[in-house]
């Protein structure tokens, strides 16, 4: 049995916490989520009804405007409501989606938090009809690296030793391979790199909340960190043209549903 990394109890809340403050973040998450759904004009395909997972009230409009009728899944049942239209409050790990009930399924940066990775990506094929289309965006390794190293090393300093504060990520060579796993066919992984560039560097840290993506580490430090931890790892970020930069380095992954007969030029270019 695979080792339990996240508190799905702590998702949850971030979640449901950050209903109230993710349109601050929507042009970012808008932005990745473009850029997933850009795959979309690769492939030959019209699709009909899409599930949107973990979409935070950008991915379902941006489907609706392609003409596809869309369900959207959440964690957090405030968050799903975000979404408009159809949604449902919904574990990844146990989706109650039946077999076969769409044709394309995007989640756009809403599974890494997720214990059983493979287990929920079997569950998506198996919602999927036959020639159906996953897309899905995760944040993979190097990404908030500036953010995890300043972390690491200013904590170390302060007290001899570091917690966990930024999410382990997938490495991008195992993305494709985890799509194997699961069952989809053509498998692809590419990525993605978005930089942001921060005036005032404690607008990442509420960036994060207000997206929803605290620590929900089930290692995480329990007890308040050093007064001068944030400060001092902060002013340690890397500067581009005066401001404190940050990367996040997006695994874009798609694969089709068994029976595939589709021709994807994306696909086709592995």
């Amino acid at each position: 049995m695979d080792p339990e990394i996240f508190d799905r109890a702590a998702v949850r809340r971030h979640r449901e916490r950050a209903a109230r403050t993710v349109g601050g973040v929507a042009d970012v998450l808008r932005d990745a989520a473009e850029r997933l759904l850009d795959r979309l004009d690769d492939t030959k395909p019209r699709f009909t009804q899409a599930l949107d997972v973990g979409g935070r009230g950008v991915v379902a409009p941006l489907l609706r405007a392609r003409g596809i009728e869309v369900v959207s899944c959440d964690l957090s049942p405030t968050m799903a409501a975000l979404n408009g239209g159809l949604a449902v409050a919904a574990d990844e790990e146990f989706l109650p989606f039946g077999a076969g009930s769409f044709d394309l399924v995007v989640a756009s940066l809403s599974l890494h938090w997720v214990n059983d990775l493979p287990g929920a990506l079997i569950q998506l094929r198996h919602a999927l009809r036959r020639d159906g289309l996953l897309l899905a965006s995760l944040p993979a390794l190097g990404t908030l690296a500036e953010l995890r190293a300043a972390l690491t090393e200013t904590e170390a300093a302060l007290t001899g030793g570091a917690s966990p504060r930024v999410s382990p990520f997938a490495d991008l060579r195992d993305c494709a391979a985890l799509l194997q796993r699961a069952g989809f066919e053509l498998p692809v992984a590419d990525v993605e790199e978005l930089r942001l560039l921060y005036a005032e560097p404690f607008e990442l840290l509420r960036d994060l909340r207000a997206a929803g993506e605290g620590n929900a580490l089930r290692e995480r430090a329990r007890h308040v960190p050093p007064r001068a931890l944030f400060p001092a790892a902060l002013a340690e970020l890397p500067q581009e043209e005066g401001r404190a930069v940050a990367t996040l380095r997006l695994a874009v992954m798609t694969g089709w549903a068994s029976g595939v007969n589709v021709d994807s030029g994306r696909a086709a270019r592995r």
